[in-house]
């Protein structure tokens, strides 16, 4: 088990920058180090997400 203290929880709202885009295509911001993928995204979009899936080294998050 993780003992690293993941700062995103399933259901939570931030604020990101894309930075990247990923393998699959998706963006890719970082909250706290922690990378959050974000579907039908581009690198330079400022969004509002929402989490909807926390693993141990990511999250994935819909634009809201």
């Amino acid at each position: 088990m993780s003992t690293f203290s993941k700062p995103v929880e399933e259901g939570g709202e931030y604020e990101v920058d894309v930075k990247e885009v990923g393998r699959r295509g998706d963006g890719v911001a970082r909250i706290g180090g922690f990378v959050v993928f974000i579907p039908n995204s581009r690198p330079g979009d400022h969004l509002t997400v929402k989490v909807t899936q926390v693993r141990d080294r990511f999250a994935i998050a819909e634009k809201i």
